[in-house]
């Protein structure tokens, strides 16, 4: 164990010192994507500014709840980065001197890279987000709470690390999966900055059932609000994130290390 925490640690110093080499550059980039993500909470900002509310949901409260989206995936790119780009690594045949080192494949995929940019940039807009709207939303913050968030926090970290694993495992028989990435991921997360009460029912079925993105922000942030919308779904699902990021991380890795026997080098 403390041979793996030591390896842990040394693969983050040196990705982070490769990603912050030119500190000015690295400043810049991170800034860069803060800013690209920043400009649609904006547009939301002024929007509700004119019509006050959406399905009862206020200004304060959509931004609780894009905190939530933006600081989950904050966390989970620093770990999941080779996961996001797995593809690129098949197709270069750079996947099998992974294969060949003396360590797990998954353990090396998750430790050896992180998009340290988009880490900070989505990171840092969802605790700015946080600090903007916690206070104005209504929320008790207690222990209980604190708790509740953490590990809500986590299970959201997971679900998305989840998708990227299936899809990166998806990548050892397609060879290239970017469109069902942007379809099933990008697409569906674009979706989950809002109340999912607002879209039609198809929408809510896909953001429950098939990409659970309802359980990265929606249902944790009404544990903590009640808005009257929740009345709409059964009030198990504002506690179950945490057991579904586990059980759905738990389901990608089986299928990960089950599609690992049938991998073939595509080579160079």
């Amino acid at each position: 164990m403390k041979d793996t925490l030591s390896l842990i640690g040394m693969y983050m110093k040196t990705t982070a010192k490769s990603w912050f080499q030119y500190r000015v550059d690295a400043v810049l980039r991170s800034l860069a994507v803060f800013l690209r993500e920043a400009t649609g909470i904006i547009v939301i900002y002024f929007t509700l500014l004119k019509f006050d509310e959406l399905n009862g949901w206020n200004i304060y409260e959509m931004l609780f709840l894009f905190s939530l989206l933006f600081l989950t995936y904050g966390i989970m790119i620093i770990f999941f980065t080779g996961l996001r780009d797995f593809g690129g690594m098949v197709r270069n045949g750079g996947f099998d001197r992974y294969i060949l080192r003396p360590r797990g494949i998954l353990f090396q995929i998750i430790f050896v890279n992180s998009d340290w940019f988009a880490a900070l940039g989505h990171g840092g807009l969802g605790i700015t987000l946080f600090l903007i709207s916690a206070g104005r939303v209504g929320i008790h913050w207690d222990v209980p709470t604190a708790i509740y968030y953490f590990f809500t926090v986590i299970g959201g970290v997971l679900i998305q690390g989840a998708v990227f694993l299936l899809l990166a495992t998806l990548n050892l028989y397609l060879l290239q999966t970017n469109s069902l990435k942007s379809l099933l991921y990008w697409n569906m997360r674009k979706f989950a900055g809002y109340p999912i009460s607002v879209f039609h029912k198809f929408i809510q079925i896909l953001m429950i059932y098939v990409m659970p993105f309802a359980f990265v922000n929606y249902f944790p942030a009404q544990y903590l609000l009640r808005k009257d919308d929740m009345s709409g779904y059964p009030e198990i699902f504002l506690y179950l994130t945490p057991v579904i990021g586990v059980g759905m991380y738990a389901a990608a890795y089986l299928f990960w290390r089950y599609s690992l026997k049938f991998y073939k080098s595509s080579g160079n």
